[in-house]
């Protein structure tokens, strides 16, 4: 293939239950980066999927009074549900109870306890059932696991441990040597001061108190606990097994980009680079743990009432005024805060004022004094340079922005060319132009750069707000998707459309 290729991954999500906005916000950003990088011509490979094996699943199932795998089926088939809502565009939606991904992880398993990576040992240790971990009695904050702050249990259970420790020299010479591994700084700091500095401890990859899980197929009492099954996800899918691999895994790894929450950042930059060292395969180019969503109240959790689930948000505001939110209001490396009222307030300021009535404005003013036919006269005073070099810096100036993951200063970048375009309507004043027919070439010339400016406008929304890029380009009746300000193009506009209805907050409280 000539394309260069890009392959981006969200974590998968667990089918404990139905995701919540602050889960669906990781798929959305990772959309809208897949996205941006087909429009800049890569050869995109973009995965997402569910995590479906562990203790809890089978305490929820039990609850339930269902199977294990009726459970998760049911749970997969929501969270596939929403992220097709939200209009995301994966290539593969990847569950692990696919039966090559099992197949893959018993050879993977096998592979590391021949190679004694794996050694069998008896585990002791404090144990969080809803995260799934081990915790020393060190690690526990005020007697509770450290994550999520619930109670613990004691266990002593024989277990299968990877030998961790043999790769920390590895990992750090890794880490140092590869400054953009980890992302943002923040995090990086978190990993190697607070678990890599202190010394990796061997970690326990298999369970004997559940039977749901992927068997350890040469010894029956032991199933392959969750991050050894998990994050090999990444690779099981593209066609990687230890014996022969796919030329897909081979074109495909490593990835380019792991997108994942903060919260489990641990698991992505110290266990699955381990991971990756045994099995003697390239390490993937970044891990960025994305800032959560939070409730104004803190992190959302049923127990506090709090949870709000994003196809409601979308059967109430649509879907792209939702990504919008999620993509614009959470910056890179620190929390966003959802509340209605800003929602909202982002609708009616950013969407329907700025965006729409931008849209709304210049489409008719075309249609009124041209009958929707709009050439360019090129009839040029000195604001329109500026304007149109405004234009023409769109491309470098969000791509600058989209390197560095900084999503939010991204569509900020093309939101300051929509103000632009606003203030050159006020600027030109066409509705005087349109008075004077020896002004007429340059109110074709005016209303031909407004069009121009929205169409490039709209290219570059695409990755953010799919749908209102796709209808404004409909509305301006036109294929061009260049990047540049194109001063050949013929329009023939069709009649304009809202983009986006505002709000009136106070009926919505009634």
């Amino acid at each position: 293939m000539n394309k260069k290729k890009y392959y981006i991954s969200t974590a998968i999500a667990y089918t404990s239950g139905k995701p919540h906005i602050g889960n669906t916000y990781e798929v959305v950003l990772a959309d809208a980066i897949a996205r941006f990088k087909r429009l800049q011509g890569y050869d995109v490979y973009f995965q997402t999927g569910t995590d479906e094996h562990g203790e809890k699943i089978e305490l929820k199932a039990k609850e339930a009074g269902i199977l294990p795998k009726e459970f998760v089926d049911e749970k997969a088939k929501e969270i596939k549900r929403i992220w097709d809502i939200m209009n995301t565009s994966y290539d593969r939606f990847v569950r692990t109870t696919d039966s090559n991904h099992e197949k893959v992880v018993q050879h993977i398993f096998k592979y590391m306890y021949d190679k004694g990576d794996i050694y069998k040992g008896e585990y002791k240790g404090h144990y969080c059932t809803p995260c799934e971990s081990f915790w020393t009695e060190s690690q526990l904050i005020d007697g509770k696991c450290p994550d999520c702050g619930r109670s613990v249990e004691e266990k002593c259970e024989e277990a299968y441990f990877f030998k961790l420790s043999k790769y920390q020299d590895q990992l750090e010479k890794y880490i140092d040597t590869h400054p953009q591994f980890i992302q943002p700084v923040s995090r990086k700091n978190e990993m190697i001061n607070n678990f890599i500095k202190p010394g990796l401890q061997d970690l326990c990859v298999s369970r004997t108190s559940f039977k749901w899980g992927i068997p350890v197929d040469f010894d029956s009492n032991h199933v392959v606990y969750v991050w050894l099954d998990a994050l090999t996800n990444y690779i099981t899918n593209i066609g990687y097994d230890v014996e022969e691999s796919t030329e897909e895994f081979d074109y495909r790894w490593p990835a380019d980009l792991h997108l994942i929450g903060k919260d489990i950042i641990r698991f992505h930059t110290i266990y699955w680079p381990c991971f990756l060292m045994s099995l003697n395969l390239p390490l993937p180019k970044q891990v960025f743990g994305h800032p959560w969503l939070i409730m104004s109240d803190g992190k959302m959790s049923k127990s506090r009432g709090n949870v709000i689930f994003a196809d409601d948000l979308v059967e109430e505001f649509g879907v792209d005024a939702v990504r919008y939110y999620f993509l614009h209001e959470i910056p890179f490396s620190s929390d966003g805060v959802f509340t209605k009222d800003l929602l909202v307030e982002r609708i009616n300021g950013d969407l329907a004022n700025i965006l729409g009535n931008l849209v709304q404005r210049t489409i008719s003013m075309g249609n009124k004094y041209f009958n929707g036919v709009i050439t360019n006269s090129n009839e040029i005073e000195d604001m329109d340079t500026d304007f149109i070099n405004k234009i023409n810096n769109l491309y470098n100036d969000v791509t600058l922005k989209m390197d560095e993951l900084q999503i939010s200063d991204a569509i900020s970048v093309i939101f300051d060319l929509l103000r632009a375009s606003n203030k050159y309507i006020d600027e030109t004043t066409p509705w005087v132009l349109a008075k004077d027919e020896k002004r007429l070439k340059r109110l074709q010339t005016v209303i031909y750069n407004l069009v121009e400016s929205i169409r490039v406008s709209a290219v570059f929304l695409n990755p953010f707000l799919p749908d209102t890029s796709d209808s404004i380009l409909n509305q301006l009746n036109i294929n061009d998707k260049s990047f540049a300000f194109n001063k050949n193009n013929i329009y023939n506009l069709n009649k304009p459309e809202p983009l986006f209805m505002r709000i009136d907050l106070n009926k919505k409280k009634d």
